[in-house]
């Protein structure tokens, strides 16, 4: 007799509930933009803190749009990478020679 009760419904791959009375939380669309004019829209909770850059799908990183402009000062050093203390200790010139230097090996090596 169950069996007949269930027969044509597809349990568990519909729910019963329905969506009313359910209100989606408060949310705003913000726009950035990058360098080239790529618009970018993000969507973010009405109470979240809306970040002033956006890295867009491309790549590419996008400023906010109709922002406070001006980022926050920190008192903090900015990341110093690998290739910029590379340029504190050599000019551009002997870094090209030096590669120029190291692809000619390899072509001779590779050349053997």
């Amino acid at each position: 007799m169950s069996d007949r009760s269930l027969r044509g419904m597809r349990l568990g791959s519909q729910s019963m509930e329905t969506e009313a009375g359910v209100e989606p939380a408060p949310r705003q669309r913000v726009e950035y933009r990058t360098e080239d004019g790529e618009r970018v829209f993000v969507t973010f909770a009405q109470e979240a803190e809306i970040p002033q850059t956006w890295t867009a799908k491309s790549g590419k990183e996008a400023s906010l749009v109709n922002g406070e402009g001006e980022q926050q000062e920190s008192n903090e050093k900015p990341v110093r990478t690998h290739w910029d203390m590379l340029l504190e200790r050599r000019s551009m010139e002997e870094l090209e020679e030096t590669l120029q230097q190291r692809i000619d090996y390899y072509r001779e090596r590779h050349s053997l």
